[in-house]
């Protein structure tokens, strides 16, 4: 029977929203969102607390009802259908297990729903648990189950009624660091021999680009950036995004037109930038990761770099390198280096200007 489940390989639906509101009371949520989910896809929906991901999420499988807008299945408007009625599955953060249920019964639950003969269900789910790896546990009540293991109970349930869409509401989030590291990639792994359709909910940025093969930021109900995550963390679109992937640094600067590109100053440190035919000149802001810049020597030649004056006010060893916090035109900006300096040092600031991410300061102050 496991064979038959990895044999039994179907392509996901497609799934189209469509210009979606969504409001709780008289407060909207969502404003407009129009996004295409492509067959098989695994796509993760990222973003801060309240910017309306989880609501995005719960539309779609119908337990969050919709103002206006369309969400089209296989070329159908679901968003006026009950859950149930729209051929999605969904795998929620508290498990949603029947405490009094075995693990075959819970598994089997949806199938019993549908009027599936017992036999039946018993052949599913022993395939089931055998693709999940909790083979012989089938007479288990939940409860004698560790987190990683309900949670592979949780979605062998989802996995169970064949859905073409899987949605999956912070499934990890109650797990401890090691267990979710492997439930990341046995989730990513089944997704892709089902051919399923993923869509996936996390706060957790590192979740997201491990197990999706695209990248949602949402922001304050609209839809900062979708790409790759290759594409969201090195080419981010605003200065939202590029903060909230991490780039956390922050650099105030002046661009100026010049011959062969743009020249860039923070204070009295200035570096040419050459490929800045989309920076408009006037007050920008720079931001940056912690393992970008490094730290040099005050009077260092800055070469093709912006090298600019700080002070060291802090030190931290998290392993590996040292963490410091270095004061520089009027910002703390966090920087990881090899070498051990000490506080109060007077330092040059070491930024390459091709690792900056650089918006202009009118967006740049929409980024919180």
């Amino acid at each position: 029977m496991a064979r038959d489940l990895q044999d039994r390989a179907r392509s996901g639906a497609a799934i189209q929203v469509r210009d979606l509101h969504v409001a709780y009371g008289g407060t909207r949520v969502l404003h407009g969102v129009s996004l295409d989910f492509t067959p098989g896809s695994f796509t993760a929906l990222l973003g801060s607390s309240g910017c309306g991901k989880t609501t995005l999420l719960r539309s779609l499988s119908g337990f969050v009802p919709v103002q206006s807008g369309s969400i089209i299945v296989a070329g159908q408007d679901v968003a006026s259908l009950p859950p149930e009625k729209r051929g999605m599955a969904m795998v929620f953060q508290s498990y949603a297990l029947w405490p009094h249920m075995t693990v075959l019964q819970n598994i089997g639950y949806g199938l019993k729903l549908r009027g599936v003969p017992r036999a039946e269900i018993a052949q599913k789910v022993t395939g089931l648990l055998a693709m999940l790896g909790l083979s012989g546990y089938e007479d288990r009540k939940v409860t004698a189950l560790s987190g990683g293991q309900r949670q592979r109970v949780a979605l062998g349930r989802a996995l169970a009624i064949d859905p073409g869409i899987l949605l999956l509401d912070e499934p990890l989030s109650n797990l401890d660091a090691k267990i979710r590291m492997t439930m990341r990639h046995e989730i990513r792994a089944i997704q892709q021999r089902l051919g399923l359709t993923a869509v996936h909910v996390t706060h957790d940025r590192e979740e997201a680009m491990t197990m999706a093969d695209r990248l949602v930021i949402m922001q304050a109900g609209t839809i900062a950036q979708v790409g790759t995550p290759e594409e969201v963390y090195d080419r981010p679109a605003t200065a939202f995004v590029a903060n909230f992937m991490g780039a956390e640094n922050v650099l105030p600067l002046r661009v100026e037109r010049a011959e062969g590109g743009a020249r860039l100053s923070a204070g009295a440190a200035a570096a040419m930038l050459g490929d800045a035919a989309s920076l408009p000149p006037g007050e920008a802001i720079a931001y940056f990761r912690d393992d970008v810049a490094r730290l040099d020597a005050p009077d260092a030649a800055p070469a093709a770099d912006l090298l600019v004056p700080g002070r060291i006010t802090a030190r931290a060893y998290p392993g590996g390198v040292y963490r410091y916090r270095v004061e520089t035109e009027g910002r703390q900006i966090t920087v990881d280096d090899a070498a051990r300096h000490e506080l109060g040092t007077v330092i040059g600031l070491r930024i390459p200007v091709q690792r900056l991410h650089i918006f202009p300061a009118s967006e740049a102050g929409m980024a919180a």
